[in-house]
């Protein structure tokens, strides 16, 4: 199964970008996670073909911020998937995600706009990076493709 992931798309709607992604990179997921910083559920409606799930994000205000939940659990084909947005600085933030779950194969989260895909205490950490890159730090726009076949594994691509 094949899971596309997405954070801090910061977007009042589908923009050029999302509807490249899920016409191509997200063409043949089965699922859309969205960590967070939608700043408008509009941002979803390009994936209206697929399931998405969402946490609320810092930056979302309402009505996004009413509709969804701060974290939640998925199970999927076996597997516990943590997805929250994340809070505070960039430094800490794997151990401050980490304690908002028990008992978790993957935690996806957002907020930092860093990529990050790795292992801790046996659990994959995995952070898309930010979908709307950020200028400050250079960062260009990335997302990511979770994969559950024999085991949970993540990559994190660029996305143009």
């Amino acid at each position: 199964m094949k899971i596309g992931v997405l954070s801090d798309t910061h977007s009042n709607g589908p923009t050029d970008a999302l509807i490249r992604i899920a016409r191509g990179a997200f063409s043949e997921v089965s699922l859309v996670i969205h960590a967070g910083d939608l700043t408008s559920m509009a941002v979803l409606d390009v994936f209206s073909d697929k399931e998405v799930v969402s946490v609320c994000g810092n930056k979302d205000r309402r009505p996004t911020a009413d509709f969804l939940p701060e974290k939640q659990i998925l199970h999927i084909n076996g597997y516990r998937i943590g997805l929250v947005h994340g809070s505070g600085p960039p430094r800490g933030i794997e151990e401050r995600v980490v304690k908002c779950f028990t008992d978790v194969h993957c935690i996806v989260y957002g907020h930092t706009h860093r990529p990050k895909n790795c292992i801790h205490n046996g659990i994959l950490l995995f952070n898309p990076g930010a979908f709307s890159g950020t200028r400050i730090l250079k960062r260009k726009p990335t997302a990511g493709i979770l994969s559950i076949e024999n085991g949970i594994s993540g990559r994190i691509f660029p996305v143009k």
